[in-house]
């Protein structure tokens, strides 16, 4: 099966132990997803999963992700005009020639009919008679769509396009490590950023408080060396939070019980990965 799975974060809140013990735990809304891509080595060169994660209304998704995800596309707009054109020019032609031909052998006119169209209007005409662009079943289209790979063992021909994962893909008492997005906190300084102590309050300092102070050394080296923490842009990155022990799950709900805190604020969207040993 799948190593990891998709899940939005609810909140925090507490439950207790079977010792009556305070347990601070994250609740997050994990799955159900859908495997919408199967990689290979043969096709893809590696192995893995394509899964998508909360289905949505096909308004404002782009004809790629449809084709790709199976559904049945029509012709675009100039596409069927192009092919409507052709199809009067056609027609057309056909009264034209058989009141032509009306008098004329029936070898000449068999040779009339046969002209094949140009390229173009080939490639229409086959576009239009296949519109599903992969076999399978029609998918999503989703929110979120997220490669993961397979647990140890497991072959990617053994699972097929649009099986469902949910929530009983983890076991109570396991660890997981959870990747989110951290919180932006925008342009922070020092202090907030990485924890700095300030300068002293005395000696005229007053206003000097949460300053930098000096950023490097004078002639030796001359400049101030690359990676110098100071002032900067906070928060909104990848975060994991490794070694989470599952408390709860519940697959008729889709609920997700973990020990500790996750990166992300509320509603973010999480990747639930099964912890490996390294």
């Amino acid at each position: 099966m799948l190593s990891a799975l998709l899940g939005r974060k609810i909140g925090m809140t507490q439950v207790f132990g079977s010792d009556g013990t305070a347990i601070p735990v994250t609740v997050i809304e994990a799955g159900p997803c859908f495997v919408t891509q199967i990689k290979t080595v043969t096709n893809d060169g590696y192995e893995a999963i394509q899964i998508g994660f909360e289905q949505i209304k096909t308004k404002n998704v782009s004809r790629a992700e449809l084709g790709h995800l199976g559904h049945s596309l029509p012709l675009l707009k100039a596409q069927r005009k192009r092919l409507q054109a052709y199809q009067q020019e056609q027609r057309a032609k056909s009264k034209t020639e058989n009141a032509e031909n009306a008098e004329a052998s029936s070898a000449e006119a068999q040779v009339a009919k046969t002209e094949k169209p140009d390229k173009q209007i080939q490639k229409l005409l086959k576009v239009q008679a296949n519109r599903q662009r992969r076999p399978g079943p029609e998918l999503g289209p989703f929110r979120a769509v997220r490669e993961v790979d397979l647990q140890a063992g497991v072959a990617s021909e053994e699972l097929q396009l649009g099986v469902q994962v949910d929530v009983s893909l983890f076991r109570i008492g396991e660890s997981v490590d959870i990747v989110g997005t951290s919180k932006g906190k925008g342009f922070q300084g020092g202090v907030k950023r990485h924890g700095f102590s300030g300068g002293p309050k005395t000696h005229g300092q007053s206003d000097r408080t949460r300053a930098p102070g000096s950023i490097g050394s004078g002639t030796t080296p001359g400049r101030v060396l690359k990676g110098t923490r100071m002032a900067g842009h906070m928060g909104n990155a990848r975060v994991t939070a490794k070694k989470l022990q599952v408390i709860q799950a519940d697959p008729e709900h889709n609920l997700l019980v973990v020990k500790g805190s996750v990166p992300g604020a509320n509603g973010g969207l999480l990747m639930i990965k099964k912890h490996v040993m390294r």
